[in-house]
Parts: C-alpha cells; structure tokens; sequence
C-alpha cells in the first residue's frame, strides 16, 4: 500500500502490528512507544522527512487514551503530576516543532540529536536500577492501592501510593518537564513520552504511579504538537511537514490494543524488570543513531 505523504510503501498489516508490540511494552513505563515508533519509521520504513515527527504524534493521539482510560479505573493517575506534565510540556512542544524544521531538517543530524538524547536518558534509567530489592518482586495484585493526593501546591506535590509518601518541588517539575517537552517537540513524542525516566531517575518516583501521568501529558502535547505541525506546513510549502494521517491512524490502531493490554499487565511486572527492558531499547536504538552518524 502507497502512503504517498510519507513516501513509502508497505503492506497496511504491518504498522498496526509493529505499534501493538511497541506500545504494549512502552505503555508499562509510562511511555507510548513513539520513542521506538519513529526509528522503526525512519531506519525500516525510509521515513526520514520532517512530517515523520507529526505522524508520531498522531499516532499518540489515536492510541494513548485507551492506556489512560485504564489507569483511571485502577486509581493510579496522579492528577498533580499530570497537570505539571501537561503545563510544562505544552509551551516546550511549541518551541521543539520550531527548533526541529528550522534547525534539524537534516536527517543525519537529526538521527544524532535523536541518538544523543536517548542515550543519556538509557544512563540515568540503568543508575536508578536495584538489582537486589523489594522492587524485583512484582507489587502483589490484592495489595494494590489508589495514589492519594497529599498536597498540590506551587511549592510541593505530594500523594501516597502502597503506604508510602512520595513528594517532588513543583517548580523543579516544570522546568524539567519543560525541557522534555523541547525535546519531545523535536524528537516527534509528544514531550510526556519521556518524562517517565526522568521521573523515576531524578525525583525518585515509583514506576507504577507515574505512568499514567506521563500518557496524559504526552496525548494533551501531541494534539498541539500535530496542530503547530500542520501550520509549519504551510508556512513552509518546499517541506513535507504535515502528518500522513492514514499511516498515523493505522499505527494508532495498533496502539489502542497494545497500550490498554500494557497498562492492565503493568501491576504483575517487577519494576527493576520494566526499567531493564526500557533501558535495553533505550540505549539499543542510541548506539544504532550515533554509529549511523559517524560511519
């Protein structure tokens, strides 16, 4: 089948498939598989213009909710965090599309940008792993509780999860979330997309909390990020900046599935088992970009 926006040709079976995987696993960390989603696109599918970071992000709009939807019915999305996401990343996003079409339309520097950031963040996420501890055994299903929000306030947001307090400085979240959100506007994610590691790596917060969260923040993010993609496009006519909407969809339908199955299985998987898995992909497609850049 021809997507003439994208440029590529494949079989309609194979993005729907490929997004299940990804998503599935992704969405147990708090992540919608875009981060794996775009090199699959650009390294397997040849997809390597501009437009490829929209159709990212459409396919997070399509797919997310159903992850969302199921945190919600377990009571562990922490609304705090979720609107610090969301406020932190939205302008950040904005100001990423830019950067990314006037600064990155190149796609070899584009893949080391890309490859740079991964691989800091698969560091940080492998330091934060315990390899002897409490977290190497999955949470028990019976015992697992509601977040609860203790304090929301410009200085401190605070909940309880499992009899545990666990807080984070406002204004620190922001200004890293706003950073992310630069950087998933670049990247194509949404901005939340990769917050989770920073989450779990610099404020200490539990796995199984967060994720909710970080799906939140990445689909609020992505519907502006395809909006200020969409008006790139005909800012600038000579690039192919807007999204292929029926490559994004067929993506986005694998990632319903795969994201609603990945939340509902996250509780029987230890967390050390979740950071090891997202670090490994991590750091896998990091050395791939970077090696591509220099050979």
């Amino acid at each position: 089948m021809l997507f003439p926006v994208a440029g590529i040709e494949v079989h309609p079976l194979i993005p729907p498939a490929i997004s299940f995987i990804l998503s599935f696993f992704a969405s147990m960390s708090g992540l919608s598989g875009a981060f794996l989603l775009l090199p699959f696109q650009m390294s397997v599918l040849g997809y390597t213009t501009p437009s490829v970071s929209a159709t990212n992000q459409l396919f997070n709009i399509v797919a997310i909710p159903s992850g969302v939807f199921r945190y919600m019915r377990e009571g562990r999305m922490v609304w705090p965090l979720t609107w610090a996401v969301i406020a932190g990343t939205l302008p950040g996003v904005v100001i990423g599309a830019i950067i990314r079409i006037k600064f990155l339309p190149d796609a070899a520097e584009f893949k080391l940008f890309v490859g740079s950031v991964l691989l800091y963040i698969g560091y940080r996420l492998f330091r934060s792993v315990h390899f002897r501890s409490s977290e190497s055994e999955p949470i028990k299903i019976q015992k697992l509780g509601h977040t609860k929000t203790i304090e929301f306030s410009f200085k401190r947001i605070s909940y309880s999860f499992q009899g545990d307090t666990y807080s984070a400085p406002t204004i620190g979240i922001f200004a890293l979330t706003l950073l992310v959100g630069i950087i998933g506007g670049i990247y194509g994610i949404g901005g939340g997309a990769i917050i989770a590691p920073f989450f779990i790596t610099f404020f200490g917060l539990p796995i199984y909390t967060v994720a909710g969260a970080c799906l939140m923040g990445t689909f609020v993010t992505s519907i502006a990020g395809v909006g200020i993609y969409q008006i790139l496009a005909y800012i600038y006519p000579a690039q192919v900046i807007a999204p292929d909407y029926l490559l994004g969809i067929l993506f986005g339908l694998g990632g319903i599935a795969g994201m609603y199955l990945g939340a509902l299985c996250q509780k029987f998987v230890p967390a050390n088992t979740l950071k090891l898995i997202l670090t490994f992909f991590i750091l896998f497609t990091a050395g791939k970009y970077i090696l591509e850049y220099f050979l």
